[in-house]
């Protein structure tokens, strides 16, 4: 990665570190750790996956490959495969952000509790439809969804879709909190799927008027869950 860093260094000249950053769809403080090729927290190699090089390559007008070879991390041999092909797909998915939380009050568009950016395929935004992703984050939707999942949500604010789905939902103007809803002619019901548990979580039922005046705001509903293995 050392190879990696001081080539992107060079790459980017007088650009800032964070306009280029922003332009690969990453954080400033880990594009950093990448060129220095040393991860701050822990004070070892910096790790970085390949959809990271694949962000930093687009932000490049490159392919990972031209990226690795012309960095010399690699040789071209070391880059052959038997029966395999290298694919570039940036053309065929959009980049949305990965949050943390989810602040009331606030369009999605301009939530600054950016983790990091993670590809979609683009036909999923035919029709206008955005996406965003949430770092999970507890066990109350253990063992479904588990801490660290990302998990992609179409933005919607629609009830009638989401009856019976997993959905981030907006409570009394807090962050949202990600349940499945249940809708009826009562009312609507947050489900954690982890009942069986020792921290009490429970069903949360608000009734119509309840919900207007809290008020209880469906703001996604889940897409896809990604977890990564360790």
């Amino acid at each position: 990665m050392n190879y990696i860093g001081e080539y992107i260094r060079k790459y980017r000249g007088k650009t800032s570190l964070r306009d280029f950053a922003d332009k690969c769809g990453i954080s400033h403080t880990h594009l950093d750790s990448i060129e220095k090729g040393i991860d701050p927290r822990t004070g070892k190699p910096v790790k970085v996956t390949v959809e990271t090089l694949k962000k930093i390559a687009n932000a490049m007008n490159m392919t990972i490959n031209d990226l690795l070879v012309k960095s010399g991390d690699v040789k071209v041999e070391d880059l052959m495969f038997d029966n395999a092909e290298m694919i570039d797909i940036s053309s065929n998915t959009v980049m949305i952000p990965v949050l943390g939380t989810i602040k009331a009050g606030i369009p999605m568009e301009a939530q600054e509790d950016i983790i990091e950016y993670v590809d979609i395929p683009q036909d999923w935004t035919k029709g206008g439809k955005k996406f965003y992703g949430l770092k999970i984050s507890g066990d109350s939707m253990y063992p479904k969804y588990v801490e660290n999942d990302t998990v992609i949500f179409e933005q919607t604010e629609d009830y009638s879709i989401a009856n019976n789905k997993d959905c981030a939902v907006m409570v009394n103007g807090f962050d949202a909190t990600f349940k499945k809803v249940t809708i009826n002619e009562n009312g609507i019901m947050l489900t954690p799927f982890n009942l069986n548990n020792q921290e009490g979580y429970q069903p949360t039922f608000y009734s119509k008027e309840q919900a207007e005046k809290l008020p209880v705001k469906i703001v996604g509903i889940a897409r896809e869950k990604r977890t990564k293995i360790e």
